[in-house]
């Protein structure tokens, strides 16, 4: 049985390292690859094919992957791995790894160790990617920002997995996932050209699946994932009491499947649903109670009126969401 644990302690009961030294010089090659390349074609593509190389095939194949690889990760790498919201079958948990996966945001167990020191030191010395580490001026948080949403990834220090994710390090089936992350990175660009290309049973229809629904996709999702990381510690509502600076931002609410309602998170990490005040749409949140439903997972820890309550902040009511 699979143990989640955020600040794990050495067998004297002092705290491991933070860090575990730093990326190689080709983890960070490897790391720019993986960020500028689709970031070059979503660039490329909207300029060069919008209105005549963009067809319906595209969409629907962008859709398609967009909405796997997304829920991969938030119900998979993050709402699972990191916070052991519900319990789930071997085989649930193998395909939440692989489908988190295709979002190509790095390895299943490298990105479980990062979100957990996230946690443990939210908005202080230590969070990999808080906005709030360089100050309160107007160029401080201009630079957090851009630390907080994608500068932290082009850093070199390495979160240590013997502290913060030693559970899915001892895991066997989630370590060969995790090795296999090159081949889930290549068929999430790969698949949509060959889709597309069977489908339109032309070339063409191969280029534009690989840009628009590889490419271009890939490096829509990334910013998506990293506007939750800035954004929504920067600007929304704070309905719950939380130590840090977290705030739920409606605007991203159907693109991040439900993670940006960030300050509920952080006030109740555990909780399988982060929506959960009326009107708050979580869709990540609908999936997991689909698969408890098929009997997939169990153990889903779901809000309760009481445990809001408790999280509410003064002056205020929550209304727990259906």
């Amino acid at each position: 049985m699979t143990t989640f644990l955020t600040r794990p302690e050495s067998p004297r009961g002092a705290p491991k390292p933070v860090l575990s030294g730093q990326r190689s010089l080709a983890e960070l090659v490897t790391i720019r690859v993986f960020l500028i390349i689709p970031f070059a074609a979503l660039a490329a593509a909207v300029p060069l094919t919008w209105g005549w190389g963009m067809t319906w095939v595209d969409l629907m194949l962008a859709g398609v992957f967009y909405t796997v690889s997304t829920l991969g990760v938030t119900v998979g790498y993050h709402r699972y791995f990191t916070h052991g919201a519900f319990k789930a079958r071997r085989w649930v948990r193998a395909m939440l790894a692989v489908a988190g996966g295709l979002a190509a945001q790095g390895p299943v167990i490298g990105w479980v160790a990062d979100h957990r020191r996230h946690h443990a030191f939210s908005d202080r010395e230590g969070d990999p990617h808080s906005p709030w580490l360089f100050g309160t001026s107007p160029l401080a948080l201009a630079r957090g920002f851009w630390h907080a949403h994608m500068g932290w990834l082009f850093g070199r220090d390495k979160t240590n997995i013997d502290r913060f994710a030693p559970d899915l390090a001892a895991d066997r089936d989630i370590r060969l996932v995790d090795r296999l992350f090159p081949l889930w990175v290549t068929l999430t660009v790969l698949l949509p050209a060959v889709l597309g290309g069977v489908i339109t049973l032309s070339w063409w229809g191969a280029l534009t699946g690989f840009l628009w629904a590889g490419l271009a996709r890939v490096s829509f999702q990334h910013h998506v994932t990293w506007s939750v990381n800035s954004i929504c510690h920067m600007i929304g509502e704070r309905p719950f009491t939380s130590r840090d600076k977290s705030a739920n931002f409606w605007p991203l609410a159907i693109l991040s499947m439900g993670e940006s309602w960030h300050n509920s998170h952080h006030a109740d990490p555990t909780c399988a649903r982060h929506g959960v005040l009326r009107g708050q749409i979580d869709i990540s949140a609908r999936l997991i109670w689909l698969f408890e439903k098929l009997g997939w997972v169990w153990q889903v820890r779901w809000p309760t009126p009481q445990r809001l309550a408790r999280l509410t902040k003064p002056g205020r009511t929550a209304m727990a969401g259906r």
